[in-house]
């Protein structure tokens, strides 16, 4: 009965990922039906838009391919969920889906983390330590923000991209692999390359099928297709009635900027729902928007009737906030 195996050392993600599979191909008929959402997929890239429709056409077209693929995008606009597309879609959604950010690493553990290496290789070497691009075999491999990379770990990728095998640290014999790339960045690798900061020759390896993730401020026509999507999961998740938003509101929300796209629209529905105690979201549920009852400037806050809770719910708001939904940044 066994549906599949995992290789040790194994990280959480490939375990996660072969949970997914065994349960999609189990049950295929139960995956969410929802509005907008890609047809025959389980990711749900929800949309109207023409222009991301015509984007999904193209995945669903080069999925079957082995080409590697540049996805390029501001941040928060979904570019790791459209990887995970094109991963589902392909013939290798039975294998595993590995994501690296290589902007979350320092340069001295990217290396050991993407290529592995063998025991003693360095100091501190104490164990062999299989590489992401080994744990993606058959699958596909996800290099997050690429462009933070330093070249002398860009011309190792271009080696595997090239031979299809991969040298661990300390390693004795090259090992091949079978895998597919996806790399996604928010800046603008062809003025990088330019400037000499990103390899050439790596950015049109990378680049045999590229696409551009259109911001949501091109796209405002998703904005309330994806707000009703967010208040019903959110409230779902947090054991809170759904609360319809209000007409104010609404056209608020379509009028904002975003700059942090997808990703800042989702903080700012979840924070609503979390502390929102009204039949409806109006705008005094948003805190940013004109008029809304805002918080005291200089990080001034009543904590008189607010428990811990509802204090680090507040703080954690401020930082989204300030830092236009980029959770890393907010955490630090």
């Amino acid at each position: 009965g066994a549906d599949d195996y995992l290789l040790k050392p194994f990280p959480l993600e490939v375990l996660e990922g072969g949970i997914e599979n065994a349960l999609r191909r189990k049950a295929p008929d139960q995956t969410t039906d929802l509005e907008g959402q890609a047809p025959g997929s389980s990711i749900p890239i929800i949309t109207q838009d023409r222009g991301m429709k015509e984007i999904l056409h193209l995945c669903g077209k080069v999925a079957q391919s082995k080409a590697t693929v540049l996805i390029q995008g501001e941040s928060g606009t979904g570019k790791e969920l459209l990887a995970r597309y094109i991963h589902e879609q392909s013939q290798r959604n039975q294998g595993p889906f590995v994501a690296v950010n290589c902007a979350s690493l320092p340069e001295t553990l990217l290396e050991s983390e993407l290529f592995g290496h063998e025991k003693g290789a360095f100091t501190g070497a104490i164990a062999r330590k299989i590489g992401k691009f080994e744990l993606a075999q058959r699958g596909t491999l996800l290099l997050d923000e690429i462009s933070e990379m330093n070249p002398f770990l860009q011309a190792k990728i271009l080696r595997v991209l090239q031979e299809n095998e991969v040298d661990r640290i300390g390693g004795s014999r090259p090992i091949p692999i079978d895998i597919r790339v996806i790399a996604t960045t928010n800046r603008d690798l062809e003025a990088w390359v330019e400037k000499g900061q990103f390899r050439e020759d790596l950015y049109y390896r990378l680049q045999v099928i590229q696409i551009a993730l259109p911001p949501l401020r091109e796209r405002p026509g998703d904005i309330e297709l994806l707000t009703n999507h967010f208040l019903k999961k959110f409230a779902g998740e947090n054991k809170r009635p759904f609360r319809p938003l209000s007409g104010e509101a609404m056209a608020w929300l379509k009028s904002q900027e975003w700059r942090g796209n997808v990703k800042e629209l989702k903080n700012v529905l979840e924070r609503a729902v979390l502390l929102s105690s009204q039949s409806t979201l109006d705008l005094t549920d948003f805190s940013a928007a004109p008029g809304a009852a805002r918080e005291p400037e200089g990080g001034g806050m009543d904590f008189s009737s607010l428990c811990l809770r509802d204090m680090e719910e507040r703080l954690i708001s401020r930082a989204l906030e300030k830092t236009q939904g980029n959770r890393t940044h907010a955490a630090r």
